[in-house]
């Protein structure tokens, strides 16, 4: 609808004039709410018709052995409304829930945009999904149509029930083949306008602690929601962008689907079997990328090589980082070698990029930034809900949800199915994140760790975050997670799950060089106390399960009071080596 179009392109816009201007791009910005919107229909085709972005590569694919795929916004446009068509004919309708399970290929946009376009309900999944995992989404999303690669589809095998089944590849029987869409001559009308208020996506989280949530966006929440992720990226019409993610999770909706098609920019997707730093800088310097958005897993490895060889090569003007906090060290080295200082963002399935180091704004070291536009933040107590409004005062990252802005535009609708929790979450007139963080004097805020992280040792808070920034300074270090250890003295003490760098051995004098070193850079009573050379358990999104290694150190130390016990040989305490 023109009316939506107009004022989606006007919140944008300003967005994109104020891109360095912090100030003016929060006091200005007023996000968009029409009655009706259809963000594929609305913004997608209306730009990919213009003579500007029409012609522009919106979708780039670089294969592992080279091969390239590359869509125009006009292709992608009318391939969408042809797979959109197709979809009907299969009985796709307004409302109906998709699970689409693929991997970084051409199809997977096309089905995004093309459902998006019908008005139906995306469920994006990831492809490590097992058959108890589809199981579980297929009844609580209450699925009733399934795209799936060829590669995956026996995994439906173990999966009842009466739904659509289509198979991107090669189909089996009971499958019908996504490649026919590409001969269907029926034409794509919508039945009618989409509300803004509709459902349009379904995300299942990672469940970093229990039963993976089910979290509700709406043609508003992320569409629109995702401005904010746009300017705190700082893209530009034009830009080539590459956003190192895994589809299936919001992260991929936030930075490889709508923050750049927002912004008119290419999407760029190298894909790779295993990480592979040499072989993803080649890719980046020869396409030229300008913005770059990758986990703090990604920049550790990265830095592991000789990125300042590469300094002249690449054409980098912004890169970011989200899904996890960046330690200082990472961003020091990042920026000894390339120039550039990668700019930490906070944000969650539940909602876009809430918190941010903005471009052309001072970084402090440490701190996720400020609140972007279109995010009234708050820290509160979260015993009271009391406002903790003094610098350095630790609260609960809270969403307002009343006052001048009204309801953030980017948050969920709530957990779909799940009204207790949904209530929870959004008590005291907030939505509660439940992260921990302070903010300083000049409004910064800094990250502290999620309510479930932090820990008590000796009777003091204990900040994960904190000690592991500490321990990935140490070159022996190439991850590490902090965890309370059952102590008789102190009740707990922190321990440290630490993966090495290449060339580094776990050995008693690897630990006690490690902890020699955070008892120089950290005050007595956040010392780590036992170290442990480990891999890290994680989500299938790449985050970690500090909850699992927290349940490793209940059953392998319970009461604490065995002095001799060890989880493993690869475990070492301050005791052992003095």
């Amino acid at each position: 609808m023109a009316e939506a179009h107009t004022t989606f392109r006007a919140a944008r816009d300003l967005l994109l004039a104020q891109r360095t201007d912090y100030d003016a791009a929060l006091a200005g910005y007023e996000p968009p709410r029409p009655e009706h919107f259809n963000w594929a229909l609305d913004w997608f085709d209306a730009v990919a018709a213009t003579p500007q972005t029409g012609p522009r590569t919106a979708l780039w694919v670089i294969e592992e052995d080279g091969t390239q795929a590359r869509v125009t916004y006009a292709e992608m446009a009318q391939r969408s409304a042809q797979v959109a068509a197709w979809l009907r004919s299969l009985g796709v309708r307004r409302g109906d829930r998709v699970l689409l399970m693929l991997g970084n290929q051409v199809e997977l946009w096309e089905t995004m945009l093309a459902a998006t376009k019908l008005g139906a309900v995306i469920i994006p999944a990831t492809t490590l999904l097992t058959a108890e995992d589809i199981v579980d989404r297929i009844e609580r999303g209450a699925v009733r149509h399934v795209v799936a690669g060829a590669a995956h589809t026996g995994r439906f095998a173990q999966v009842p029930g009466d739904y659509t089944r289509i198979a991107v590849g090669e189909a089996g029987n009971g499958w019908t083949a996504y490649g026919e869409s590409r001969s269907f001559t029926g034409e794509f009308i919508p039945d009618g306008p989409t509300r803004g208020d509709d459902t349009l996506l379904l995300y299942f989280t990672s469940g970093t602690t229990a039963q993976p949530k089910l979290v509700e966006h709406t043609h508003l929440s992320y569409p629109v929601g995702h401005l904010s992720t746009m300017y705190w990226v700082g893209l530009q019409p034009g830009d080539v962008h590459l956003n190192i993610s895994s589809p299936g999770w919001a992260k991929h909706a936030w930075s490889s689907f709508f923050a750049p098609w927002n912004a008119e920019a290419t999407i760029l997707v190298v894909n790779q079997a295993r990480f592979d730093a040499p072989g993803l800088l080649e890719a980046m310097a020869t396409a030229q990328v300008s913005t770059f958005c990758a986990p703090p897993t990604v920049y550790r490895m990265l830095i592991q090589q000789d990125l300042a060889a590469w300094r002249d090569r690449l054409s980098l003007r912004e890169m970011v980082g989200a899904g996890e906090p960046l330690n200082p060290e990472v961003i020091e080295q990042v920026r000894a070698a390339l120039g550039i200082t990668v700019r930490d963002g906070f944000g969650q399935t539940e909602t876009t990029a809430q918190v941010g180091n903005t471009p052309g704004q001072e970084v402090v070291p440490g701190s996720m930034g400020r609140p972007l536009p279109g995010y009234d933040v708050v820290l509160l107590d979260p015993a009271t809900g009391q406002e903790r409004t003094q610098p350095g005062e630790e609260g609960e990252l809270c969403l307002r949800l009343t006052g001048p802005g009204g309801r953030p535009v980017g948050l969920m609708v709530g957990y779909h199915g799940d009204r207790e929790r949904t209530a929870e979450s959004m008590r005291d007139g907030a939505y509660h994140t439940g992260d921990v963080a302070s903010r300083d004097e000049r409004g910064w805020i800094t990250y502290v760790g999620r309510a479930d992280d932090v820990f008590k040792a000796s009777d003091y808070r204990i900040s994960p975050f904190e000690l592991e920034s500490v321990l990935i300074e140490h070159p022996a270090v190439a991850e590490a997670a902090v965890v309370p250890s059952p102590d008789p003295t102190r009740l707990a003490v922190p321990k440290a799950y630490v993966v090495l760098a290449p060339g580094h051995e776990p050995t008693a004098e690897t630990a006690r060089d490690i902890l020699a070193y955070c008892r120089e850079h950290l005050a007595p009573y956040k010392r780590i106390r036992r170290i442990e050379f480990a891999e890290l358990p994680k989500t299938i999104s790449g985050k970690i399960r500090r909850v699992e290694l927290r349940g490793r150190e209940q059953q392998a130390h319970g009461t604490g009071q065995d002095p001799t016990s060890r989880a493993s040989a690869q475990e070492f305490w301050e005791t052992d080596l003095t």
